[in-house]
């Protein structure tokens, strides 16, 4: 028992200079915004219009809202590829994105780009993605590659890549190097969260706009080709004490399990431990932006299958898969949250994932989707769960496809369903938003061998069927040949409602059986910002059999009444 309590406290101590190596970490990240002042692209004229508010998260009943000029705002986004975030190749980036009417783009920042030498800053890049970004009259979400993209270090500088001795990779079990950076590389670690504390203190000076809305953290960090980094510095910190807050995010009711990560976590320990250690990584350059400028920050996640996860080794260990996001959530509360990359196309993986990551603790973002025509959908489906934004990936005519993960060619023939979407949407996001943040809002998407959803609303159930013609009534929906029919309605007030949708029929029954439903009004219009603006009044054979939408964009503000 001596020897046990003498283990112990050991390790405590081990732990105690962990935690003191990240204090410092953050100490000197923090400490680099006079580095970043002197990094400033240009002086702050004399007069300047009143900043705007900054973007942030809010939450409410569980629900959230992503808040643009304080008010909700929904990102309809446009992923570009990853090398397309250059001055050479941004006129190829810029017809797609007006092609599928995007209000928001994500695209990357290279570390490589931004510090090409250790004490140099360069951030003319980043100033022309502003520019462009407000030329071209939309949002930007910035993302950080740097320590890790897609499980590699391949975005570090050249300076670090050929120096493995300061800045390590990973060691598998068997004791090799592998392709991914060490969670426990102190110098990466100090070094990626000076250039990000340097890259927020750029935009803090420059970004009067608020242009950029969204920050994301690395992309998809973990490892691939091994369940952890087995390096002497983990090892070390494996073979100690879970950290109690860890065990206490874990377990808030108590009582709390104690001992070592084997002890508390079994046969998932590894998985765990190496989650908790980079997500304390990432977390700790994610302080040191928001240090110096708080707007938003996520974390994207490669995913495993959601209905037969299997082990690491078949997805990326130590990112935000859908088992470890409280362990996440307690590791880098700098986070805001954490995020799914979505490239299942089939229903019951898709929509499982947004049931995994629509928590109260988390707001729901889908950054990257596939850009195949069958992915086009969803964008429904984020919106019943409250989504801030949905982005397909991939958007731009540099060429690069991504298939099979994507389609094969990028056209606008190809992004036409997208833009189907965002060209109904788009004009009244503002509103979808604000209904979405109020718990107003619901929508489905279709599924295959599923032609009837019923959507509960107060006082009226709501149908969505598919397959059926304009004209009859709609007793045996076929389904559409491919699952591509979508539909929301949202409650502007009693017994009104928004409605609109794609390759469907919607159709309401009172709740009370011994009522029939009557079409009061039905108004066509448009959505200018906030408000709803008629245009003209559907009757007779346009309402005679339901609701019928097909592939023009509209918009229908409805009145029911019963007899």
């Amino acid at each position: 028992m001596r020897a046990s309590r003498r283990v112990a406290k050991n390790v405590t101590a081990r732990l105690a200079v962990v935690r003191a190596v990240v204090t410092r970490r953050l100490a000197i990240a923090a400490a680099c915004l006079a580095t970043v002042t002197a990094c400033r692209a240009s002086p702050t004229p004399a007069r300047e219009a009143p900043e705007r508010p900054l973007p942030r998260i809010v939450e409410s009943g569980g629900r959230h809202a992503l808040l643009v000029d304080d008010a909700p705002y929904l990102m309809l986004g446009a992923q570009v590829n990853n090398s397309s975030a250059w001055s050479s190749t941004l006129r190829r980036v810029w017809p797609a994105v007006e092609a599928i009417h995007a209000n928001t783009v994500e695209i990357p920042v290279y570390w490589e780009q931004v510090q090409p030498e250790p004490e140099k800053f360069d951030f003319s890049l980043v100033d022309t993605l502003l520019a462009q970004g407000r030329e071209h009259h939309v949002h930007l979400v910035l993302l950080w590659f740097a320590t890790w993209k897609n499980g590699s270090g391949h975005y570090m500088p050249e300076w670090m890549k050929v120096s493995p001795q300061r800045f390590p990779r990973a060691i598998d079990v068997h004791g090799r190097p592998i392709d991914s950076p060490s969670p426990y590389a102190r110098e990466t670690l100090d070094a990626d969260a000076r250039a990000f504390a340097a890259l927020m203190g750029h935009l803090k000076a420059t970004d009067r706009e608020r242009t950029v809305l969204m920050v994301q953290v690395e992309n998809e960090a973990g490892t691939w080709g091994s369940v952890r980094d087995y390096s002497p510095a983990a090892q070390s910190v494996f073979e100690g004490a879970v950290p109690r807050e860890l065990l206490a995010a874990l377990h808030p009711d108590g009582p709390m399990p104690s001992g070592s990560w084997r002890d508390v976590f079994g046969d998932d320990a590894d998985e765990t431990f190496h989650a908790w250690s980079v997500a304390r990584y990432v977390g700790a350059v994610a302080a040191a932006g928001k240090a110096v400028y708080p707007i938003p920050l996520y974390a994207n996640a490669a995913l495993r299958d959601p209905l037969n996860p299997g082990r690491p080794g078949h997805y990326e260990s130590g990112g935000p898969t859908d088992n470890v996001i409280a362990v996440w959530k307690a590791a880098a509360p700098a986070l805001d949250l954490v995020a799914p990359d979505i490239y299942m196309s089939d229903s019951p993986r898709y929509l499982k994932v947004l049931d995994l990551y629509d928590r109260p603790d988390n707001a729901l973002f889908v950054p990257e989707t596939g850009h195949a025509p069958a992915y086009a959908r969803y964008l429904f489906a984020a919106l019943d769960h409250g989504a801030i934004g949905f982005s397909p990936f991939g958007v731009d005519y540099t060429g690069y496809s991504n298939a099979p993960l994507g389609a094969p060619k990028i056209d606008e023939e190809t992004l036409s369903p997208f833009a189907l979407n965002y060209r109904l949407v788009g004009p009244m996001d503002r509103a979808i938003a604000r209904l979405a943040f109020e718990g107003k809002l619901r929508a489905v998407v279709e599924e295959k061998d599923k032609p009837r959803q019923a959507i509960e609303l107060d006082g009226w159930t709501a149908t969505a069927a598919y397959g059926l013609g304009s004209f009859g009534p709609g007793d045996h929906p076929a389904g559409n040949p491919e699952p591509v029919g979508r539909a929301l309605i949202a409650e502007l007030a009693r017994d009104q409602f928004l409605v609109a949708g794609f390759f469907c029929r919607v159709d309401f029954a009172p709740r009370d059986p011994d009522k029939k439903r009557e079409f009061l009004r039905v108004e066509e219009g448009d959505y200018d910002g906030a408000e709803f603006h008629p245009a003209r009044i559907w009757n007779g054979d346009q309402t005679d059999w339901g609701l019928n939408f097909a592939s023009a964009p509209q918009v229908l503000r409805v009145s029911l009444g019963t007899y």
